[in-house]
């Protein structure tokens, strides 16, 4: 869904980087691999070990229209951002 609010379609070719704990697709008529008929990203096996993730890692995906860029970002990244400018409580199941 995600892949398909970009107005990516299958064909398309993003290209794939990976920095600490975000992972960034933009469509690049070069990139690596292409999106199939059904919208998502395949997602090279080495490229998440760069960035920080595992397999079965949570990761929250934020869609970029504007930048024509899809970001992959790790939950320990997300918590951060949220505890960095919200104080939750931790024992009323906030973030610990």
């Amino acid at each position: 869904m995600t892949v398909a609010a970009l107005g990516w379609r299958g064909g398309d070719r993003p290209a794939l980087t990976a920095d600490a704990w975000v992972m960034i697709a933009r469509r690049d008529p070069g990139g690596m691999v292409t999106v199939p008929t059904r919208p998502y990203i395949v997602i090279p096996a080495a490229l998440p070990a760069r960035c920080g993730l595992r397999a079965g890692d949570h990761v929250l995906l934020a869609a970029v229209p504007g930048q024509d860029m899809l970001a992959a970002y790790s939950f320990a990244v997300v918590a951060q951002a949220l505890s960095a400018h919200v104080l939750f409580p931790r024992d009323e199941g906030g973030w610990s």
